[in-house]
């Protein structure tokens, strides 16, 4: 009878621990906006630039379960590169949830993109460079992609390039501005204060609104970038995704 009791209390036990660290797709999705906000500097997007760590296989130095992962990204390591992060333990949590997932993170697409093609589509038939940036060449409208290569995976980039209003990083989102003449400007926040907002246009010039004379202004939800899922086919997207992982620092070409 003993055993028993002994058995269910064990099993009890394992399952309180297991929903301990169940995570929902949200705590996922948050703790992967923190990571690419946060760490990716350092780690890379793939978690595999620091020697010694592979974050997203699992790969750690001084971290065995999920608590210990959590504390590392709080208070940091000392004697290391690694600073202590200002953030919660739910906010840390996430973090850890978004890793735990990483490594089960394969490519969006099956198929295997040509990153020449790739770079070929993003200037010609995209028309990509209209708005956006890799290195000396293309448009300052958009988010610059010299780097991104290192700041996203593959199925992330997919993602953009398919569903652009899935997730919309806090600095690429679009800013309106209505003056009380009734015109409306939208484009990059440049800065804004107590008495003024700054932007950079659509057409790549900087306007400067006084609130004083502004109806309305703030943030615009949807992306303004479309979706090319009717534009391009499946293979044309892994083209373009191959090329964008390509793109590491402002030389890339």
């Amino acid at each position: 009878m003993w055993t028993f009791i002994r058995a269910c209390a064990l099993i009890v036990a394992a399952c309180a621990l297991y929903a301990q660290h169940s995570y929902t797709p949200a705590d996922v999705e948050d703790g992967g906006r923190l990571f690419r906000a946060n760490c990716v500097g350092c780690h890379g997007a793939e978690g595999n630039l620091v020697p010694g760590i592979d974050l997203g296989h699992g790969k750690f130095k001084r971290a065995s379960t999920d608590d210990d992962l959590v504390n590392i990204i709080r208070t940091g390591i000392a004697g290391t590169p690694m600073p202590p992060g200002n953030y919660t333990e739910f906010q840390a949590s996430t973090i850890v949830a978004y890793l735990r997932a990483l490594a089960n993170t394969g490519r969006g697409s099956e198929l295997t993109g040509d990153a020449a093609r790739g770079k070929a589509l993003f200037a010609g038939k995209g028309g990509c460079e209209s708005c956006h940036r890799v290195g000396t060449e293309g448009s300052r409208v958009g988010p610059d992609l010299s780097d991104i290569g290192t700041l996203r995976k593959a199925p992330a980039l997919e993602a953009s390039i398919l569903n652009p209003d899935a997730e919309i990083l806090a600095q690429n989102r679009y800013y309106r501005v209505v003056t009380k003449d009734g015109a409306a400007v939208t484009g990059r926040l440049l800065n804004r204060d107590t008495f003024s907002v700054q932007l950079l246009d659509t057409k790549e010039q900087i306007r400067s609104f006084l609130l004083a004379n502004v109806r309305q202004h703030g943030f615009i939800e949807k992306s303004p970038m479309p979706s090319f899922k009717d534009k391009f086919t499946p293979q044309e997207v892994a083209d373009i995704v191959s090329y964008l992982g390509t793109l590491k620092g402002i030389d890339s070409k």
